[in-house]
């Protein structure tokens, strides 16, 4: 199978071509992208729930890579404090050339092995994280050596490539594959490529935060609210989870200095200390909590 490096030949006189045409074979890639993610599903399911094992005892997310995979992986990372309360103080982004390569390309930082593992052992990781490593062609250094030393330090560590066979894959616990074949430009893995590690990590975290207990009834009860339009947001969510009215609601917010989850069990009449004791004794999901209501007090879970 051809591979993110190879050169096709379909595409030689792409700069040739109507705009229109190029634009359509840029879109059929990134369809073939998101294509190629559907074969790892098994393998992302199984990726998420070791990794919610591990990050239910208080581990860390780990994000690894470098140049647009790097970038890809910190963007995953960085959503799941607004959209999931993942605290800051357990994400980790180690990136090929430091966090200013977001911004300013430092693709020769991307063989730097020694560095890769100084910044495993700066920042101690060990056997309670969750590390992702995230490399299109699955070989780059950088992102290798994060993965082998974080797997020595006892890590859980998953491996996203887009190459069959790329060593990353092996080096992992758990390798997820999507193969994207070629570029319509050649090497330009910021097409399909990172299209499809972009789908896989957004399902990779987001399954995690489903076992975790940070999603309930289809909802993000762990959201941060930080303006006005996710207030509203929240109150409607406590008012609907609680069946009572929006007014209810935002006076449970405000009693819970805005967590959601307290919130609705204070709309449903426990006291703020009742309602964290409760989260607490069901490791902060709103389901479990819920339901034990039902043998506690005779309510019924919703």
């Amino acid at each position: 199978m051809p591979t993110t490096e190879d050169h096709d030949p379909d595409f030689v006189d792409l700069d040739r071509w109507p705009t229109i045409r190029a634009v359509e074979a840029m879109l059929d890639g990134q369809l073939a992208a998101l294509a190629a993610v559907r074969a790892t599903t098994g393998a992302i399911a199984a990726a998420a729930d070791a990794a919610a094992l591990r990050l239910a005892a208080g581990g860390r997310l780990v994000y690894s890579g470098a140049g647009t995979s790097g970038r890809v992986a910190v963007q995953d990372g960085v959503e799941l404090g607004p959209t999931f309360g993942w605290p800051d103080t357990r994400l980790v982004h180690l990136l090929a050339g430091g966090i200013a390569a977001l911004s300013h390309s430092a693709e020769g930082a991307e063989d730097d092995m020694p560095a890769a593992r100084m910044a495993v052992a700066e920042a101690q990781v060990g056997h309670g994280d969750v590390v992702i490593g995230v490399a299109a062609s699955g070989r780059t250094p950088f992102t290798l050596a994060v993965i082998d030393s974080a797997r020595a330090a006892g890590a859980l560590t998953i491996a996203v490539a887009n190459n069959p066979g790329a060593p990353i894959l092996a080096a992992a616990e758990y390798g997820l594959l999507a193969a994207t074949g070629s570029e319509i430009i050649a090497g330009s893995t910021r097409m399909k490529a990172g299209t499809a590690q972009k789908a896989i990590l957004n399902i990779l975290s987001t399954t995690i935060m489903l076992r975790l207990g940070r999603v309930y009834r289809g909802l993000m009860v762990d959201m941060q609210i930080s303006n006005e339009k996710l207030l509203a947001r929240a109150q409607a969510m406590v008012a609907s989870l609680a069946g009572c009215p929006e007014d209810v609601a935002r006076c449970a917010l405000e009693q819970t200095d805005g967590n959601i989850k307290a919130a609705v069990l204070v709309a449903m009449g426990k006291s703020p200390a009742e309602a964290n004791a409760r989260l607490a004794a069901h490791g902060g999901t709103l389901r479990a909590a819920l339901d034990a209501a039902l043998d506690a007090d005779g309510e019924v879970p919703r």
